[in-house]
């Protein structure tokens, strides 16, 4: 269902749209695209975003499938507040924001997942195995790394939990900004995505 501000079906708002607050991250609307991608979405789909920062994956995903419900976790409550306030930028109401951290939280959340997206969250070890607990069969995993530690974390931590059909992609985007008097291409941090499925 599109909002006022995003009245497209399509996927791909432009991060200039999202509120933001300085230092708290957001997922690159290109970024954005390959998350969503390897989530596979169902109009019903009940996701999980651990580490949601700005929310634009809640906001992206309760716009996709407003049958669905998109639960939120965020730790800082500064920042589960600016979540709030994208999603009321949107018109999304399809998501409940949890303020909590994860894997603590995770037993009192709302509804089990279907899909999970894992953004954020420093014990990604331990937010994986729990998060596996919750996951049906055909459950799907998609969990961002940034450096070569997480990767090897995820990576290994996808092993041990006989994760299936893992996919890992890095991203590698390029855009054109205009600096000075010149048009150059700047390159968008690199981002490697892990996805799987728990398949029993």
């Amino acid at each position: 269902m599109p909002s006022p501000i995003w009245p497209y079906v399509t996927p791909g708002i432009p991060d200039d749209l999202f509120d933001r607050l300085p230092g708290i991250p957001l997922s690159k609307r290109e970024v954005r695209l390959l998350l969503i991608s390897h989530l596979r979405l169902t109009p019903d789909t009940v996701l999980w975003d651990i580490g949601a920062g700005t929310g634009t994956i809640p906001v992206e995903v309760g716009l996709l499938c407003p049958q669905g419900k998109i639960i939120a976790v965020e730790r800082d409550e500064e920042v589960a507040t600016l979540i709030r306030r994208n999603c009321d930028r949107f018109s999304v109401p399809n998501v409940d924001i949890i303020l909590g951290s994860a894997p603590e939280c995770l037993k009192d959340l709302p509804a089990p997942p279907n899909r999970v997206c894992i953004e954020g969250g420093r014990p990604i070890k331990d937010i994986l195995f729990e998060v596996w607990h919750y996951l049906p069969d055909e459950g799907r995993v998609v969990v961002t790394a940034g450096n070569l530690e997480t990767l090897y974390t995820v990576s290994e931590t996808f092993a041990q939990l006989q994760v299936r059909n893992i996919e890992v992609v890095q991203s590698a985007v390029n855009r054109l900004e205009t600096r000075g008097n010149h048009q150059t291409f700047a390159a968008v941090d690199p981002i490697f995505i892990l996805s799987g499925e728990k398949l029993e």
